[in-house]
């Protein structure tokens, strides 16, 4: 198969092509604003032509939660309307898209019961209502797809919690990071590798649907922090538990975005790592860079 990644330099992108590198089965071709403007849909189709592809996964996204607040039009562009044009797409061409979501699809929902695909969305702030929208314009094109929602994501490359974390915790003497916000972190090398092994083995034929994806476990923003210190040697560093209030912002994050990832594992297999392994490993690399 011919398979097409856009937001190829994201964290997810860097992380797929890191896997596609050391041994996939298909041919990737690793797209990111320069080679393809998934916000035009002439475009699209002339780059699904031009290289015959079969399969789009979309790693694209505006996940600016903040600015997506002043800036909803390219939001919605981004986040709702290019899913949609991607799937288009590959609906003309009877191909497969693997698209990138999100747990703030959840961010208004209470109770501390981890969220299953079928749970109701209530998404608040531009970013999860975008992001939900896009889910939706997919569903409604009839392409065959995989929508991966996931949360919490890091890696060693780009802006991420981890390594600002390790900036942060290195440089100052005290800080504060909030403890009511639970959720699970998620190495983006995990979610690369799920996708790669979906993939290379066809198990996504005859299982279109919602699926949810994160490393096992479950944390808090504070108690993530605290192993990121440890694990980077920055030991000397007063890290202290706060509210969310004490931090004002333009939007409700979930506090409780723990996602059940029972599904993803019986229909495909998937054996999941803890999030504590995975950050071991992602540290360590930052370290020795």
């Amino acid at each position: 198969m011919n398979i097409l990644v856009t937001g190829a330099n994201g964290q997810l992108g860097r992380c797929l092509r890191d896997r596609v590198e050391a041994g996939a089965v298909d041919n990737y071709i690793f797209t990111d604003r320069v080679e393809l403007d998934i916000t035009s849909p002439d475009e699209i189709v002339r780059v699904v032509t031009d290289h015959n592809v079969d399969m789009i996964i979309n790693c694209a996204a505006y996940t600016d939660v903040e600015r997506a607040e002043d800036d909803e039009s390219t939001a919605r562009l981004i986040n709702s309307d290019a899913p949609g044009y991607l799937a288009e797409a590959m609906k003309a061409r009877g191909g497969w898209l693997i698209h990138i979501s999100t747990d703030y699809v959840f961010g208004g929902n209470t109770g501390n019961t981890p969220r299953g695909e079928d749970e109701p969305e209530n998404p608040t702030g531009v970013y999860g209502v975008t992001k939900l929208d896009g889910e939706k314009a997919i569903e409604r094109s009839g392409v065959d797809a995989l929508i991966l929602r996931t949360a919490w994501l890091y890696s060693e490359y780009g802006k991420n919690f981890v390594k600002t974390m390790m900036r942060l915790t290195a440089d100052r003497p005290h800080l504060n990071v909030v403890f009511d916000q639970t959720g699970t972190p998620t190495y983006a090398r995990d979610l690369a590798e799920a996708i790669i092994s979906i993939v290379d083995r066809r198990l996504f034929i005859d299982h279109a649907g919602v699926y949810h994806y994160t490393d096992e476990g479950v944390t808090s923003w504070y108690d993530f922090a605290c192993a990121i210190a440890a694990l980077a040697g920055n030991d000397r560093c007063d890290i202290q538990p706060c509210h969310s209030y004490e931090f004002p912002s333009k939007v409700i994050r979930p506090s409780y975005s723990v996602l059940d990832k029972t599904k993803i594992k019986t229909t495909f297999g998937i054996k999941i790592p803890h999030w504590a392994t995975s950050l071991a490993d992602c540290v360590d690399k930052l370290k020795n860079e």
